[in-house]
């Protein structure tokens, strides 16, 4: 076990961990973050961000990623990726964090480990990710002005993305496997006046194609097994997320889906256990409510340490 014992371990190193480690080392707190993989989660892998704050022309993910992890080192914050935290244990009035390469300990956690969408795991869709395929259409919409997308979904989050997206796009397919949209009929209704939506219902999509970004998809109908290409250059795909929240089932309160149910002020239900960003309870997930909620846990976790 490190002998070092931090003020402060952040479980991720998204914007919401990058930005409560900023805000906690410039109030003199020792921070630790750990991120599984490399720093960013999904803006890593977004190709253009233009809805964040300070950048008027867009920034490219990786290089606005970059920018946060350098400021969160020049105030002095530890960052160590590729280390898989296993689980969290009070001990002694301390917080254990046991990872793949060893144990920390550390007087409080902000758990900042995001979520990830879930994937129709179909040809072309990784490759394509961040070239066409999105999994954000609030985030990468307006790239598609006036252009063909296709939006792979049924629920409330798929049909208000595609409403949201037919004020850009020239037309909007949306694709779902049952013949009918489980959404609100408010938003199915509204979809319905829309004139350059298009359904493809009872249909699942079974490849993306392109070179070196999206030009078509492929679509089979589940009664017939007819295949349709359709050409496109986004796809946005909706068919929900999953929190990264395995090691903590049965630590802390998770809500049905398994995101970590916080207060206002970020704590979770462990004593100074906080939690920010995606893989919090909440309804919206952007760069910027990350960014948020990751100054709100920092500086909770200000006035939790203070004698």
């Amino acid at each position: 076990m490190s002998e070092t014992i931090y003020d402060l371990i952040i479980i991720g190193g998204g914007p919401a961990g990058l930005t409560a480690g900023i805000y906690a080392s410039r109030e003199g707190m020792s921070a630790l973050v750990l991120e599984k993989g490399m720093c960013g989660g999904q803006v890593a892998i977004t190709g253009l961000v233009e809805n964040y704050p300070g950048f008027p022309d867009g920034i490219n993910g990786m290089e606005l990623i970059k920018k946060f992890k350098a400021q969160a080192q020049r105030f002095g914050v530890k960052i160590s990726e590729l280390t898989q935290v296993k689980s969290l244990q009070p001990l002694d009035g301390k917080i254990k964090v046991e990872t793949d390469k060893q144990k920390y300990l550390a007087r409080t956690i902000i758990i900042t480990a995001g979520a990830l969408p879930k994937r129709l795991d179909i040809p072309g869709e990784k490759e394509l990710t961040g070239k066409g395929v999105s999994y954000c259409a609030t985030c990468d919409g307006p790239l598609f002005r006036n252009k063909d997308v296709a939006i792979v979904g049924g629920g409330n989050a798929a049909l208000e993305e595609a409403l949201f997206l037919a004020k850009f796009a020239k037309k909007v397919i949306l694709i779902h496997r049952r013949n009918e949209l489980r959404g609100a009929k408010i938003l199915q209704d509204q979809l319905q006046k829309m004139k350059n939506v298009e359904f493809f219902l009872n249909y699942n999509l079974v490849s993306i194609n392109g070179e070196t970004c999206v030009d078509s998809i492929v679509a089979k109908e589940k009664q017939t097994g007819k295949q349709k290409t359709i050409k496109v250059q986004g796809v946005f795909i909706y068919i929900g997320f999953l929190p990264n929240s395995l090691a903590l089932k049965g630590i802390i309160d998770l809500d049905n889906e398994g995101y970590v149910k916080t207060d206002e002020k970020m704590k979770t239900s462990m004593p100074g256990v906080y939690a920010a960003g995606d893989i919090r309870s909440k309804d919206i997930r952007q760069i910027s409510t990350a960014c948020g909620d990751g100054t709100i846990a920092a500086l909770s976790v200000r006035e939790y340490l203070k004698p």
